[in-house]
């Protein structure tokens, strides 16, 4: 445990970040599954409605800082290239 005051703070505030960026990662990763399920399954129709959920997950999660932006956009890429391989 901290003794700096200073550092008790730091650690709550990176306590409610690591929460946060937790619940973000978590909110993306099932919109991803929910995804990839059709792609497996071979739903075309299901994917197409999921992926504009998915993408705008992938979008707040960079707005609130817990994706890059580089890594956002490599995701958002491979999914629109299995969405096109599927036709």
């Amino acid at each position: 445990m901290p003794n700096i005051q200073s550092a008790k703070k730091r650690m709550k505030t990176s306590e409610k970040s690591r929460l946060n960026n937790r619940t973000k990662k978590g909110t993306v990763s099932a919109r991803r599954s929910k995804l990839y399920a059709a792609f497996k399954a071979g739903d075309k129709a299901g994917a197409e409605a999921v992926l504009p959920t998915y993408f705008s997950a992938v979008d707040k999660a960079v707005k609130a800082g817990t994706l890059t932006k580089n890594a956002a956009n490599r995701r958002k890429s491979r999914a629109s290239a299995r969405l096109t391989a599927m036709a």
